[in-house]
């Protein structure tokens, strides 16, 4: 069994951002198992950011994960890091809203994490198994994810700069299973052309860095007195980029990267496909193997009755906060004699009562809410994104966002194989099942 690992004591870094310029304190501390890595906001009253690919935000150069209105700016080479050590749990505090840039690198924040000890956690390692190829592409940029009997993520990445003579066209193969992270792609800067800095200036971005803060490369080379780190430092930033975007897939990667331009949005559109590859894999597996509860837990756990009882079958419970069911959908549904004849379409309304059946069990299972009903309060966010026809099967997922004494509120997606067919937020009021 590989196991989780999480840090032994905790360890501070400050500095100022790359981007914002605001001096800021970053504090890692271990965090229990299956935990994750969740940044916290210790000066927007501890508000938690955890660091998944669901969570971040198109912005210009970096990653940036946001919640709410709270924002993480520039978490890349910081989740590098992490990645590069095998950390599973983190709890990372952070005073201000980007991590410090330090030197640009990886390297001050693999050092600082490895001299806090990793701690082998009882709980298994879950690992994300490429099974079939996904390839992304934006203008004449690419990544791809492929297979792998390897066990450990190997990455390729071809960077060309033709235009800029200084860089030209790097190439740079780096596998987690031989490799040395630290020495090979910790220590690669982050770099800017001379013509990019002076555009970031002028755009009032950067004008706290000079020469010495970020390596900057004109015409001739890197305009700062340390030069280079390595003949080809671009193209190892570039993969430590990349390093730190595929974590935000929550899990490290079985299965080979191949990338060629590739920058932070490119990157988190792998991981996007990736993350919905995986989920689909996760639901067929569940729909073959499940035995979680059949129809006869479903009718003591919901009102509900033919003609609108819209759950066939319940595959997976997680506590209070996830369930995955099944509602298979057949010609013989009473609603396709009217909508419509000609075309038979599962009406929307009703794709949306079987998300909300489906969260009504997740909140209706719960000891404390025994003998309650969920009544809908109101919907949100509805999108409809696919027709559901006779024969298909829906998928449906529920996942608690907020449960409370009288409301809860709920995250629904409904999906025919691995395409999303709907999907809402829905809240809800408990009241006593005598009550009318």
């Amino acid at each position: 069994m590989e196991a989780q690992h999480t840090i032994g004591q905790y360890v501070t870094l400050e500095g100022r951002g790359l981007f914002h310029g605001q001096h800021a304190s970053i504090t890692f501390r271990p965090a229990p198992a299956s935990h994750g890595i969740v940044f916290v906001r210790t000066d927007l009253n501890n508000a938690r950011v955890p660091a998944l690919i669901k969570h971040v935000v198109r912005r210009t150069r970096r990653t940036t994960l946001k919640v709410a209105d709270v924002c993480v700016d520039t978490c890349e080479h910081c989740l590098s890091a992490i990645s590069g050590l095998g950390i599973d749990n983190l709890s990372i505090e952070l005073n201000g809203p980007e991590v410090p840039a330090l030197d640009g690198s990886a390297k001050p924040f693999f050092e600082s994490l490895a001299q806090a000890q990793l701690i082998e956690q009882d709980s298994p390692r879950r690992r994300l198994v490429i099974k079939e190829p996904v390839v992304v592409r934006l203008g004449d940029a690419m990544v791809a994810a492929v297979p792998c009997e390897e066990r450990e993520t190997q990455l390729l990445y071809e960077l060309d700069y033709s235009d800029t003579h200084a860089i030209g066209r790097q190439l740079h193969m780096f596998d987690f299973s031989n490799g040395d992270y630290e020495h090979e792609i910790a220590p690669s800067r982050t770099f800017v052309l001379e013509s990019e800095a002076q555009e970031l200036r002028k755009a009032g971005i950067g004008t706290h860095l000079g020469p010495e803060d970020v390596l900057v490369i004109g015409n001739d080379g890197p305009l700062g007195s340390e030069g280079l780190r390595f003949d080809d430092e671009p193209v190892r930033h570039k993969m430590l980029d990349l390093i730190g975007d595929l974590y935000l897939l929550g899990a490290p990667i079985q299965g080979r990267i191949v990338a060629y331009k590739s920058g932070h949005a490119l990157n988190h559109l792998l991981v996007r496909k990736l993350t919905q590859q995986h989920e689909a894999q996760t639901r067929a597996t569940l729909v073959r193997h499940a035995n979680a509860a059949d129809i006869r837990v479903i009718n003591r756990l919901l009102p509900h009755r033919y003609p609108m009882l819209m759950v066939d079958r319940i595959l997976e419970i997680d506590g209070d906060q996830r369930a995955v069911g099944v509602k298979n959908v057949t010609i013989n549904e009473p609603f396709f004699q009217g909508h419509y004849p000609g075309t038979p379409m599962m009406p929307g309304v009703l794709i949306v009562e079987a998300m909300a059946q489906l969260s009504g069990v997740l909140i209706c299972q719960k000891i404390d809410n025994t003998g309650k009903i969920a009544i809908l309060l109101s919907l949100d966010r509805v999108k409809l994104r696919k027709p559901v026809t006779p024969g298909d099967q829906l998928v449906l997922e529920a996942e608690a966002v907020r449960i409370r004494n009288r409301i809860a509120h709920m995250r629904c997606r409904a999906y025919v194989a691995e395409e999303l067919a709907a999907e809402a937020e829905v809240k809800f009021m408990l009241v006593d099942d005598n009550q009318e």
